[in-house]
């Protein structure tokens, strides 16, 4: 007989901060350090059976990934020597301060490797570099994950287990297609096969985020960042599906490899800005809240 009680707020108000991180500053580094992770892991599995067109391709890819995407996390800081002190200490708790200790050493790894495939000095030194710069991406393509599920905004942090999956297949998928852009077709089957594998992890991880995270998941499914999401799941899958059909064809998978690229974009800004949506919104800060204290104390 008692009505169903309506959430509020304390006289409407935010209960957490909206992050004062800047557009489109932090989703072009999150889009760019996935690539560029990703790209090196490709490089060296080219580098490994002889694809020198693909190798010279993917290396510079990472290299100026890490260049470019460097650049947008500096400006968002807001002064050079602020990225300079994190680098004076690591924390292991932080994930921001070991991201800053994946991003250095990669970004100086790749920039070698990427020299010495170009000018052909120093081969065995651009080997080293490398493997090492391959050993980073992963971590670095998977990392950003974990820095937006570390924070309390509710759509990033309940979505702690899908996220660094999510942007490794984004990452996965963008570099294969930005490889498939720029890389003749004889010289591109691994590069579209890391966009297929990308793509199928992409797609899995967040269609397990929006059925895990219930209500929380909202976010990623309604306004802007609903478009958002659904425009980067279309062309992820069309993309996909024309690459593996019609594979052969410079034009197509030139095409193909564009829309992987841009669907990486695309996903990334959905996701920072469905995390936005989700704090200024406090029903998703409360309701998980009793939620989890409920069943507390139910057991």
């Amino acid at each position: 007989m008692v009505p169903e009680p309506e959430f509020e707020s304390y006289y409407g108000r935010q209960i957490i901060k909206t992050p004062t991180w800047k557009t489109p500053d932090v989703p072009l580094y999150l889009f760019l350090g996935g690539m560029a992770g990703a790209s090196a892991v490709l490089a060296e599995g080219a580098a490994l059976t002889g694809n020198v067109v693909l190798e010279r391709v993917t290396r510079l890819v990472a290299a100026s990934g890490a260049g470019v995407g460097t650049v947008f996390l500096v400006h968002d800081l807001g002064r050079p020597e602020r990225f300079l002190h994190m680098l004076r200490v690591i924390k292991p708790t932080s994930p921001l301060s070991v991201g800053s200790f994946i991003l250095a050493p990669f970004s100086a790894l790749s920039s070698a490797a990427a020299a010495s495939c170009l000018t052909g000095r120093l081969p065995r030194l651009g080997r080293l570099a490398g493997l090492g710069a391959a050993a980073f991406g992963p971590p670095l393509a998977t990392y950003t994950g974990a820095l937006l599920a570390n924070t309390a905004v509710p759509a990033w942090h309940e979505a702690h287990r899908e996220l660094p999956f999510l942007f490794a297949g984004s990452g996965a998928s963008a570099a294969g297609g930005m490889a498939l852009l720029l890389t003749p077709v004889q010289h591109s089957g691994p590069a579209r096969r890391m966009a297929i594998a990308g793509a199928a992890i992409e797609l899995t991880a967040s269609e397990l985020l929006k059925r895990r995270l219930g209500m929380v998941a909202e976010p990623y499914e309604r306004g802007r960042p609903g478009r958002l999401m659904r425009l980067a799941s279309r062309m992820t899958l069309g993309a996909t599906v024309v690459s593996t059909l019609s594979g052969r064809s410079r034009a197509v998978s030139a095409i193909c490899g564009a829309t992987l690229v841009a669907s990486s974009v695309v996903t990334r800004f959905g996701v920072f800005e469905a995390g936005l949506a989700s704090a200024r919104d406090p029903k998703y800060t409360v309701v998980p809240q009793r939620e989890r204290m409920a069943a507390r104390a139910r057991t």
